[in-house]
């Protein structure tokens, strides 16, 4: 257990060991082993988007193996996905990455300003099938938002009785928010304070833009001189806000951009103190060997 790893479980010391032991579990696996830094590899957009938008520029990617083996053989500290796809290779890749149960899911068929989420997997799958953690998305804004945080602080008082950790991707949306809103500073930095507050050991949240979508936070961040003004800033703020980054805060690596825009954010996360990403339309839409590419480089720069 290197210092830096022993440094951020003592931020959880309030978790029992099955949850603290899961943590150190991702935080120990792969490349980045031991340095406090996490690249996770998410596949829930074949139940978000759609199988034509999510695999369609990858074919191979429509197999469920493909997705194991990519996580493995990059070196990946976890790989995400919803009950489908894990059930399809857990037992075939038994050990060879730690797993995190996607628990519901949106799909793009449902408005977007207000989703619906609903339940798709549960604890006991997570159990049965291995896995470190449990995966959430709550969508705070939103006018299901009140319905989802009820389910999640009942799944997180199952999921942490079995010693499971807790990832939390938490995205606002609503109709009270501008498209502008939903990755704007201060709603980014809230989404993640919210979701600390319910429990969420692990908290993903999108990259925060330097827009400031309520007034009354405006006031605050200009009296006060908060930084925002670079990516780097904004992400020491998101992490300062999930309790003063005593919360493993990693970022979404979005829709598909061009590696030197993806490294450029990633090397601005890792100066802000974040502590890692999570990289799903990135790789798997690429070819294998550009996604294996890829992905090292990241974790290159945040093993430098």
């Amino acid at each position: 257990m290197t210092e830096r790893v022993e440094q951020i479980l003592s931020g959880y010391a309030g978790e029992n060991p099955g949850v603290l032991s899961n943590l150190a579990r991702m935080l120990n696996h792969g490349p980045l082993a031991g340095t406090g830094r996490l690249v996770i590899l998410p596949v829930d957009q074949g139940m978000e988007h759609g199988p034509a938008r999510s695999f369609g520029p990858n074919p191979a990617a429509y197999d469920p193996d493909y997705h194991f083996a990519l996580a493995i053989e990059a070196g990946c500290n976890a790989y995400a996905a919803p009950l489908g796809f894990l059930e399809a290779g857990a037992a075939k890749h038994a050990g060879e990455v730690p797993l995190i149960l996607k628990l519901n899911n949106n799909t793009s068929l449902y408005n977007d300003k207000d989703p619906v989420s609903v339940q798709t997997g549960s604890v006991r799958d997570a159990l049965r099938l291995g896995c470190a953690a449990i995966g959430y998305t709550v969508y705070p804004g939103s006018t299901q938002s009140p319905r989802m945080y009820e389910q999640l602080r009942a799944l997180t008082e199952q999921a942490k009785a079995a010693g499971l950790a807790v990832v939390v991707w938490s995205y606002p949306r609503g109709q009270q928010l501008s498209k502008d809103g939903e990755t704007a500073i201060d709603v980014v930095a809230y989404a993640a304070q919210i979701v600390a507050q319910m429990g969420a050991n692990v908290i993903k949240v999108k990259l925060p833009t330097a827009s400031i979508e309520q007034d009354a936070a405006r006031k605050v961040y200009e009296k006060e001189k908060i930084p925002i003004e670079t990516l780097a800033d904004r992400v020491h703020h998101v992490v300062q806000s999930s309790f003063a980054g005593k919360r493993i805060v990693i970022f979404s690596g979005g829709e598909k951009a061009n590696d030197d825009t993806l490294l450029e954010q990633v090397r601005a996360i890792h100066k802000g103190g974040g502590f890692g990403s999570i990289i799903g339309r990135n790789s798997f839409q690429r070819p294998r060997a550009e996604a294996l590419e890829l992905l090292r480089s990241i974790m290159a720069v945040y093993a430098g």
